[in-house]
């Protein structure tokens, strides 16, 4: 009867995750023909897992690995992951309005961290990774605190959401190092165990969204 009970749970949160997030309830495309970009500013977690999700969505057409929220003091990697300053890992992505709007940007981040625990992704803990969206403009922020109420009347994860919605204030690019991380460096262990499974899962749940050009190394 254990084994049983057992099963069910894991069967039930496989079919969660296979899931993902729901479709936002508001999702605009602009009526314009013409390429129009726009930025969203995002943290969760690690940077090297942002960029590389964003790297493979369609209509993205850059992602910029840096620190998000501080100083240009304590804009480098090692004062970061001390902890103490105001930045966190986070990720500019640009993209273009007329093909993906906001809010399916929204949709792909929410599936690509857990935003219900709060400074922490996995074994990687501190302020540094909190869950935010730092918006650009009033429709960014209407757009983030709408979806955020969609997912918490929806009850799509146990626990409540914890990402932060700010306005953007300032970003600094990271080290050359970190840039384009995951496609350079696929087979380094942390890639390997906790970045690819991310890749893998935004592959699985947004066929339709996926880049049709392999960034893979």
């Amino acid at each position: 009867m254990l084994l049983l009970i057992l099963f069910i749970a894991v069967l039930s949160a496989s079919c969660h995750e296979a899931e993902g997030p729901p479709k936002p309830l508001i999702n605009h495309h602009t009526t314009m023909k013409t390429h129009q970009l726009d930025t969203a500013t995002l943290a969760g977690g690690c940077f090297w897992c942002i960029e590389a999700v964003f790297q493979r969505l369609e209509g993205v057409t850059s992602v910029v690995s840096g620190y998000a929220g501080g100083t240009p003091e304590t804009a480098n990697y090692k004062a970061v992951c001390s902890g103490t300053t105001n930045h966190t890992e986070a990720c500019t992505i640009e993209y273009d309005v007329s093909v993906i709007t906001f809010a399916e940007i929204l949709q792909v981040f929410f599936s690509a961290h857990d935003p219900t625990t709060p400074n922490r992704q996995g074994n990687d803990v501190g302020p540094q990774y909190a869950s935010v969206i730092y918006y650009h403009s009033p429709e960014q922020e209407n757009t983030a605190r709408a979806y955020i109420e969609q997912l918490t009347a929806a009850k799509t994860w146990p626990g409540p959401i914890v990402t932060h919605v700010r306005q953007f204030t300032t970003f600094f690019p990271a080290e050359d190092y970190h840039k384009n991380y995951y496609n350079e460096n696929g087979s380094q262990p942390y890639c390997s165990f906790v970045v690819r499974p991310k890749v893998e899962k935004f592959e699985k749940l947004f066929p339709d969204k996926v880049k049709k050009v392999s960034l893979s190394k």
